[in-house]
């Protein structure tokens, strides 16, 4: 649930709206593959830089590969491990306390090669000019079963 914070202020004029989003409370997207959920977002805070979000990946599960011509993705793994394919057949291997910087436009695709439950946290910036153009897919997306249609950008679940 959306919770509105405000900042302390030296004077009220100064007063800064924040906004605390729950993980739990925001729409899942496995259109691409693993559970991915966009917390904050123009959509959902109001952003006008980037947005952020999660991704959980069981083993053996994968986000098919993609890129983003105006944004460059930072991705962190907080547990588990990920393997990464970037720029056609560089791999990355990340593990808890890593972190990459996918450069704007670059493609990648990202799995769990190993026996427990990845979960990793994801930075987008800066902002397409429109969410639809924000995200390209190069390969086949994950097969019907194992995917969901895709909410809108952090929309409520």
């Amino acid at each position: 649930m959306a919770e509105a914070v405000r900042k302390p202020a030296e004077s009220p004029a100064e007063t800064v709206p924040c906004v605390r989003i729950a993980e739990r409370d925001v729409a899942v997207n496995r259109r691409r593959g693993g559970d991915i959920r966009v917390l904050l977002s123009p959509k959902t805070v109001g952003s006008t830089s980037g947005f952020m979000g999660t991704l959980t990946l069981a083993p053996g599960r994968y986000v098919a590969e993609h890129y983003h011509p105006y944004s460059e993705e930072f991705l962190y793994v907080v547990r588990g491990r990920l393997t990464g394919r970037v720029d056609g057949d560089r791999i990355i291997e990340l593990s808890p306390g890593d972190g990459v910087m996918i450069p704007m436009g670059m493609r990648h695709r990202v799995w769990n090669p190993g026996t427990e439950e990845t979960f990793a946290v994801f930075q987008l910036s800066p902002l397409a000019p429109r969410p639809d153009l924000g995200h390209v897919d190069t390969e086949p997306l994950p097969p019907a079963g194992d995917a969901d249609p895709v909410p809108e950008v952090g929309g409520p679940s």
